[in-house]
């Protein structure tokens, strides 16, 4: 199989690229210390067409592959986990479970909105007391004449607040049902329907994390994604592309990680000689290289079967688990080659292995990669 960049992916790398260098990385410290969400710069990249990369261009998106995606992510991840883990979480959860599950009416309602940048979008399914174990969610939708009526609270949802479009999956039926669980479309400003920014988080502090709540929120059911029933089927197929995101943004920390690391090992000096001239420091670089091309291979091999509409539940899960344990192990050592200036804030290896942790825990933690392959490879 062949993993070159092709052509919209060279060009999509660079544009990505000459963007974090202007738009992104000045800014980094401020909004990583104020915990701030920009808003504008999210705008920007939807002008760039980002923010609707594999939506076809009858829906207002780019009309490109989850090659393209990958490819974006990744040079996003080089520089801010945060930016890049809320334009993974705008295209792959909100806008892609849209796009995949939507009516036509929905596709054309929201779809040119949200890849343009206009709306930003969030998908909620944790809730404060259900990560892993979803299927004893709280939140209910109950039928009232042509509307349904929300009410509960989700957690941890990434653009809680700014989001102009939330996806949220609700319990329309019994609890411990995986047909009893529906999906909806809530938008911004419904009576009943309000956030609460989650604060003090350890890494990816640029992008927005809330809790969502509902007191008898009022959603037609125009705003109900396919059948009754069908969320939960929904979420697990959404969350099998979203795993690509999430891997694709590992590799972009991890390789960010990296080459902070070989560029400080080659300057900085002890005995007379760079360190990256001593074996223990190439060593660490060798295992940081192997384990970030292997993470890319595993994810560009994910991302080909999404593109043929292939299974890759187990392809996904590999590549999410591998490269986000990659991050985290990539972000430690470079803290560790970069000694007491890795501890800093003024050399980038701490916020690379801050940003990293929540690559192992989001959409679905290290172990439940593990539970799934296993699950997979026992059929």
């Amino acid at each position: 199989m062949n993993f070159d960049l092709n052509e919209n992916q060279l060009m999509i790398q660079q544009m990505v690229r000459d963007f974090a260098e202007k738009e992104i990385k000045p800014h980094l410290l401020e909004w990583d210390e104020k915990e701030h969400f920009p808003v504008d710069v999210m705008k920007k990249l939807g002008d760039l067409g980002l923010l609707g990369i594999y939506v076809p261009e009858e829906y207002g998106g780019s009309g490109f592959s989850y090659d393209e995606y990958v490819t974006a992510l990744i040079e996003l991840g080089k520089v801010c986990g945060g930016i890049g883990l809320s334009v993974a979480a705008h295209n792959s959860l909100c806008t892609g479970h849209i796009y995949y599950h939507g009516s036509e009416e929905q596709k054309k309602r929201f779809l040119p909105k949200l890849a343009s940048g206009e709306f930003i979008g969030a998908w909620g399914l944790t809730e404060p007391n259900t990560g892993s174990d979803a299927m004893r969610m709280k939140t209910t939708a109950v039928k009232d004449g042509d509307d349904w009526i929300i009410n509960g609270a989700k957690n941890w949802i990434t653009h809680g607040l700014s989001g102009d479009v939330s996806v949220v999956l609700v319990r329309t039926g019994e609890l411990l049902d995986s047909k009893g669980i529906s999906a909806f479309i809530v938008e911004k400003g419904t009576p009943g329907f309000s956030a609460v920014q989650i604060k003090g988080k350890l890494g990816v502090r640029a992008s927005e994390t809330a809790e969502l709540i509902f007191d008898n929120v009022r959603v037609p059911n125009a705003n109900l994604i396919g059948e009754v029933g069908m969320g939960f089927v929904q979420a697990m197929q959404i969350l099998d592309g979203g795993r690509i995101s999430i891997a694709a943004l590992s590799c972009g920390v991890a390789r960010g990680a990296y080459e902070a690391s070989v560029k400080y090992a080659k300057e900085r000096e002890q005995f007379g000689k760079p360190i990256a001239q001593f074996q223990g420091i190439s060593f660490k670089l060798a295992d940081m290289a192997t384990n970030v091309k292997a993470s890319e291979l595993l994810t560009f091999n994910a991302a080909a079967l999404k593109n043929k509409g292939a299974k890759m539940t187990e392809e996904g899960a590999y590549a999410k688990y591998f490269a986000s344990e990659t991050a985290v192990m990539c972000g430690n050592e470079a803290v560790q080659i970069m000694g007491g200036y890795g501890y800093t804030r003024e050399y980038p290896a701490e916020k690379f292995l801050r940003d990293a942790k929540l690559m192992t825990i989001g959409e679905g933690t290290s172990e439940i990669q593990k539970v799934v392959i296993s699950r997979e490879i026992l059929k």
